[in-house]
């Protein structure tokens, strides 16, 4: 698997692999797909304050009560599964987005993902 750090003068390299193991954690699920890259967004998408207020909203929905500071969005392609069923069509490449957020140096929870 292929993955893109970018440039980023908010988070680190550690960071983003922490934030990187979480998506991987939850593409483990995903039987039958096969990761092919991650990429860093920018940090224009993750300072953008409407962001971070939309990860608080995805949050209250959840009844977490944990208020979100930060958040991180990585792009991703993959392959389905070669037979499809689930869901998915067969053998297809797929390109998602996945959003994971944080309060101040805490630990990235994944929030969204998909199309």
């Amino acid at each position: 698997m292929k993955i893109d750090y970018g440039t980023s003068s908010i988070y680190t390299k550690e960071e983003m692999d922490e934030a990187i193991e979480k998506i991987k954690e939850h593409f483990e699920s995903m039987d039958g797909c096969e990761l092919y890259s991650l990429s860093y967004s920018s940090d224009d998408v993750c300072i953008d304050k409407e962001n971070i207020e939309w990860i608080n909203e995805l949050k209250r929905a959840d009844d977490n009560s944990q208020v979100f500071t930060q958040c991180i969005m990585f792009n991703s392609s993959f392959r389905s599964p070669l037979k499809g069923g689930g869901g998915w069509d067969a053998n297809e490449e797929c390109t998602w987005s996945w959003w994971l957020a944080r309060s101040e140096d805490g630990e990235w929870k994944l929030m969204a993902w998909g199309y």
